[in-house]
């Protein structure tokens, strides 16, 4: 995380909640407070100001939700929510949160959250080589490949054959499901069906009965569905 400085933006109408947002921010090392504000209102006149990064997002507010400011926002930063109602945990993953923190917030889910950010941030911004990325290596056609697991969409089970669905290209490989399950790390992968284990930071939206990636609908088994929340909560 050396040389990271995300510019951050605080949005929430109580007082009292930016202003814990705000002390979490100027304690962390790799954040600086360029702006906060009340209402999304003023949010959406004072972003074209101001360079931000991150935004630390409340959904209900006065005039404007957070999610009606995202909509009306045509280059989003990173975003944040804190929010005190869980039931928008759903919604706010089809707007590409970073992640969605309950009041009241305490440090070390702020922390892992803001983790998440400047792992993207990184991601975007720095030269990352194939040499940089971590890897497994899976047995086609006689030979040893080299599969990079930043790489690496998912996972789907075709009877004695496991079909691996990567960013570049497909392959089909004569081996099980479990083989690779307990290779993959379990923190980043998934298995999410019987049928399939996906690569959790490639999954666009989710509900209860299936997660989509590239447009791609896989099916989520009903027995899944809570370990697929906190694994996507726990994502770093």
């Amino acid at each position: 995380m050396e040389e990271i400085l995300l510019k951050c933006a605080v949005v929430d109408d109580s007082s009292l909640q930016r202003l814990s947002i705000v002390k979490l921010i100027k304690d962390h090392p790799h954040l600086k407070l360029v702006a906060e504000y009340n209402n999304a209102i003023e949010t959406k006149n004072g972003l074209l100001d101001n360079e931000t990064d991150l935004i630390f997002l409340d959904i209900e507010m006065p005039i404007l939700s957070g999610f009606e400011l995202l909509d009306d926002l045509p280059n989003k930063p990173q975003i944040i929510f804190v929010t005190g109602k869980t039931k928008y945990a759903f919604k706010a993953f089809d707007y590409d949160a970073v992640d969605y923190i309950h009041k009241p917030v305490n440090k070390e889910r702020f922390n892992n959250a803001v983790s998440k950010a400047i792992n993207l941030f990184k991601l975007k911004h720095q030269n990352v080589t194939p040499e940089d990325e971590d890897f497994i290596f899976v047995k086609s056609n006689l030979k040893n490949r080299k599969v990079y697991l930043n790489s690496l969409k998912y996972i789907q089970a075709l009877g004695d054959y496991v079909k691996f669905i990567t960013e570049k290209d497909n392959f089909v490989v004569l081996a099980t499901m479990k083989s690779f399950e307990k290779q993959l790390p379990s923190d980043r992968f998934l298995r999410i069906h019987k049928s399939y284990i996906v690569n959790l930071e490639k999954i666009e939206r989710y509900n209860s009965k299936n997660i989509e990636i590239d447009k791609q609908k896989l099916p989520l088994s009903r027995h899944k569905k809570n370990n697929l929340v906190e694994a996507l909560s726990a994502i770093q």
